[in-house]
C-alpha cells in the first residue's frame, strides 16, 4: 500500500497556513491531499481558519466568529510568512477562503485529492457547525456513503475532529468510515489557545480537553469511527494501543510528521497516511511511496 502525503493546513511550511496560496502550492507539489480546519464566521459561512480568533495568524485580533466573510477577507493572513505570493495563488484579500471556495479551487485543477475536513470545537454554533459543512460538501456532490465529492467524484472527503460528540453525531449521517477521532496530549498551548477566545476559563478547559481524550479513545473503541488521527509524540506514548488499533484495520492518519524519522518510524508500524507541513519535500527525503 503506498504512502498518502496530506498537506498539513496545506504546504504550510512554504505558504501561511490554510491559505490559498498553501493549499494551491500543495495541489501544484503533489501531495495526496490537504488538512484543513474550519469555523464558522459571523454570517455563517465555513471559513478554513484553524485557531478560534485571528490573533495569531493575522493582522488583525477577535474571534473568527465574530466577523463576517467580507471582514475576514479584508484582513492580512498572510503573516506568518514573509514568502511572496505569485499572483495566480490569489491577491492578499484572497487568501482567506472558504470551505466552498476550496473544494471549487481543487475541483478546478481537475486533480484527485484527499480532502480532509477537521471540525474545530467548542464552536458557539454547537452542532450547527457540523450541518453548516455538510450542506457545502453536498452541494459539491458529496456521497456520504463513499466521501467521493466534485464534479467527477476526484475528491476524497474525510471529517475528523478533537472532539468525540462531533464524530458521534456525525457516524449517524455519514459512513463512519469516513470519520477521524484525532487524539493528542493535553499540553499549555492548546489550553491558552482555547483560554484565549474568552469563552472558558483555565480549569474548565483542562477538564473538557482531558475530558475528550478519554472520550476519543471510547468513541475509538466503540466502533464509531473507521480513522484514528493522533500526533506523533502520542504514538509513541501509545504505541502498543496504536498498533492493536491498526492490526484492528482502523486507518491511522498521523499528524505533525515533518521529520524522516517519524516518517520512517510510523511507516514501520503500518501507518500509510502522513500529515506535514511540507509533503513534497517529506516524501523526497523519505524515500516512502
Amino acid at each position: 500500500m503506498e504512502t498518502l502525503f496530506y498537506a498539513h493546513r496545506g504546504s504550510s511550511a512554504k505558504y501561511a497556513e490554510n491559505t490559498r496560496a498553501a493549499y494551491l502550492q500543495a495541489i501544484d507539489e503533489g501531495a495526496d491531499g490537504i488538512e484543513c480546519d474550519v469555523h464558522l464566521c459571523a454570517d455563517g459561512q465555513v471559513v478554513c481558519h484553524h485557531d478560534p480568533t485571528v490573533n495569531r495568524t493575522s493582522n488583525a485580533s477577535g474571534p473568527v466568529g465574530g466577523y463576517t466573510l467580507a471582514e475576514l477577507k479584508a484582513m492580512d493572513f498572510t503573516v506568518l510568512r514573509d514568502t511572496v505570493i505569485p499572483a495566480e495563488y490569489g491577491a492578499m484579500d484572497e487568501q482567506l477562503v472558504t470551505l466552498d471556495e476550496l473544494l471549487t479551487l481543487i475541483d478546478k485543477r481537475g486533480v484527485r485529492l484527499g480532502l480532509a475536513v477537521e471540525i474545530k470545537h467548542p464552536s458557539p454554533a454547537g452542532r450547527g457547525l457540523e450541518d453548516t459543512v455538510l450542506q457545502v460538501l453536498h452541494s459539491h456532490g458529496f456521497d456520504p456513503r463513499t466521501g467521493k465529492a466534485g464534479s467527477h467524484g476526484q475528491i476524497q472527503i474525510s471529517i475528523m475532529s478533537f472532539e468525540p460528540q462531533s464524530n458521534r453525531y456525525l457516524a449517524g449521517l455519514v459512513n463512519p468510515q469516513l470519520l477521524c477521532q484525532l487524539i493528542t496530549e493535553v499540553d499549555a498551548d492548546w489550553v491558552e489557545e482555547l483560554v484565549a477566545t474568552g469563552q472558558h476559563n483555565r480549569a474548565e478547559v483542562y477538564r473538557v480537553l482531558q475530558r475528550s481524550v478519554i472520550e476519543g479513545i471510547e468513541v475509538i473503541e466503540q466502533g464509531t469511527v473507521g480513522m484514528i488521527g493522533p500526533g506523533v509524540q502520542w504514538v509513541r506514548d501509545n504505541e502498543a494501543q496504536v498498533r492493536q488499533w491498526i492490526d484492528r484495520g482502523l486507518v491511522p492518519r498521523i499528524w505533525t510528521v515533518d521529520s524522516v524519522a517519524d516518517a520512517r518510524y510510523l511507516h514501520g508500524l503500518g501507518v500509510r497516511q502522513l500529515t506535514s507541513n511540507h509533503p513534497q519535500v517529506l516524501r523526497a527525503r523519505s524515500g516512502l511511496s
